[in-house]
């Protein structure tokens, strides 16, 4: 399970102190977290030091993680609200006669707190009535100073552009995430096989990066919360959400269609002198993809290369140069928790951190590992504390882990789209497990008694034969 850091560890405080809030319904302060923050605290409290006054700005790590983890306890829509309606209240904005002086320090702050919630979570102005929120707001303090207007329309301007990116979504998966069945192997002449497309491993390990940098690219930090929020005790008997990771979702069905993919490629061809250069070919990509630092790419092609489909194939492997295939394993290998790779993803992170080009900077990391580490960081701690607190340290952790995917998701990919190869490898027909099966049992006969059966059934369920 994921360790949790020290504060110190993660931000250093900053000079600006929190505005002073008494302790509510018994809370006691707790250890002081992000510059005042509190270790644990009620919700109200958090709400409280996430709003800006003429002296006082958040920390931009403190915004992150609460904008993050107070999903799980109010939608954000109603969270908008509350932040809205304390500044109004706070800084006497429903006042006829406004404090000039008090509003031209505080308006760049909260129109610096906007920016920031419309720049990482832009689905959560989705809904009319936050954009109403924010044009009530900043229309109070307009009359101090007419730039404020001026910035919020350039603020909403770059919100609808990026929803309007995000809504455009991943090049559509519809009808390949559903791997099919052959009847037969199609013929040479209308089957098109990957390396007719692209013979270079080197290429096709960059098309592979880009197709996920663009996955990456959809995927917002929030879907990591949604993805397991449980209905909040405290709270009604509604969920705060529903259905909200469809971007993740995506991602996840984009790994198995690649692990299928290479798969399929493989027990294709009939000869086994060609089995064994797609293969070949495969190890090759996954070496390259390890060199960039695309590790999602890698261990797919290194499951699809596992699949019993494929491992059976003893024949063919025997014409394969399985060393680099082994060195590539054992670093994807998953005793100790995927030690290997973990110790390889912090080089590929440092490098990212100390790059000098955007090749060096990709970090793409196996992603049903990272969704593992987030849920069982949220499983084994819970979101508020006997007393009722919000655990806020947890959240940190979280934030920790899902804001270093962001900045990783956010590198431009450096290697230009070859759209015959993206096209295919996205829409290229699969075999579905079965389909692999009785592939790979046509190319190499069944063994064993179990092996004989499976056959017999699968000819008869898929060819209709006997």
């Amino acid at each position: 399970m994921p360790q949790t850091l020290s504060a110190s560890d993660m931000v250093t405080p900053g000079s600006l102190g929190p505005p002073h809030t008494e302790p509510t319904d018994g809370e006691q302060a707790g250890q002081l977290l992000l510059g005042g923050a509190p270790s644990s605290a009620s919700l109200d409290t958090l709400i409280q030091h996430l709003v800006p006054t003429a002296d006082y700005y958040p920390e931009k790590a403190y915004i992150f993680t609460f904008l993050l983890s107070s999903r799980l306890f109010i939608e954000p829509q109603e969270l908008l609200a509350r932040v809205c309606h304390m500044c109004i209240e706070q800084q006497q904005l429903d006042k006829p006669v406004l404090d000039k002086a008090r509003v031209r320090k505080f308006g760049p702050k909260l129109l610096q707190l906007l920016a920031e919630w419309t720049e990482t979570f832009p689905r959560d102005f989705q809904e009319e009535s936050t954009i109403g929120h924010l044009k009530d707001v900043v229309g109070r303090i307009a009359p101090c100073d007419e730039a404020y207007r001026k910035r919020m329309h350039q603020l909403l301007q770059a919100l609808h552009q990026k929803l309007a990116a995000l809504g455009q979504g991943p090049e559509s998966l519809l009808g390949t995430d559903k791997p099919i069945s052959y009847r037969t192997k199609p013929p040479a002449s209308i089957h098109r096989e990957l390396l007719g497309i692209c013979s270079d491993p080197y290429m096709l390990a960059q098309q592979l990066t880009h197709m996920e940098l663009e996955q990456l690219r959809h995927i917002g930090p929030e879907e990591f919360v949604q993805a397991f929020v449980n209905k909040d005790p405290l709270a009604s008997t509604k969920p705060c959400f529903s259905d909200k990771t469809n971007n993740l979702e995506a991602y996840v069905k984009w790994f198995n269609r690649l692990c299928y993919l290479v798969a399929t490629e493989i027990c294709m061809p009939a000869k086994k002198k060609q089995r064994a250069q797609v293969i070949e070919f495969f190890i090759d990509v996954a070496r390259e993809c390890f060199n960039i630092g695309n590790f999602n790419s890698l261990m797919a092609i290194i499951s699809g290369m596992n699949m019993s489909p494929v491992s059976r194939l003893k024949k063919t492997w025997a014409k394969v140069k399985t060393a680099k295939f082994f060195i590539l394993e054992h670093q994807m290998d998953p005793t100790g928790n995927f030690c290997n790779y973990r110790t390889a993803l912090r080089g590929a992170a440092h490098r990212s951190l100390t790059a000098h080009s955007s090749r060096e900077k990709i970090v793409i990391p196996f992603f049903s590992l990272l969704i593992k580490d987030i849920y069982f960081l949220n499983e084994g701690c819970a979101n508020r504390l006997p007393n009722g607190h919000v655990n806020f340290e947890k959240f940190l952790e979280l934030a920790k882990q899902v804001g270093e995917f962001i900045t990783w998701k956010q590198v431009e990919c450096p290697f230009e789209q070859d759209l015959s190869i993206t096209h295919y490898l996205h829409t290229a027909p699969i075999f579905s497990e079965d389909g692999l099966y009785l592939a790979s049992y046509e190319s190499e006969s069944p063994e064993n008694q179990t092996e004989k059966e499976r056959w017999k059934s699968l000819r008869s369920s898929i060819l209709g034969k006997t």
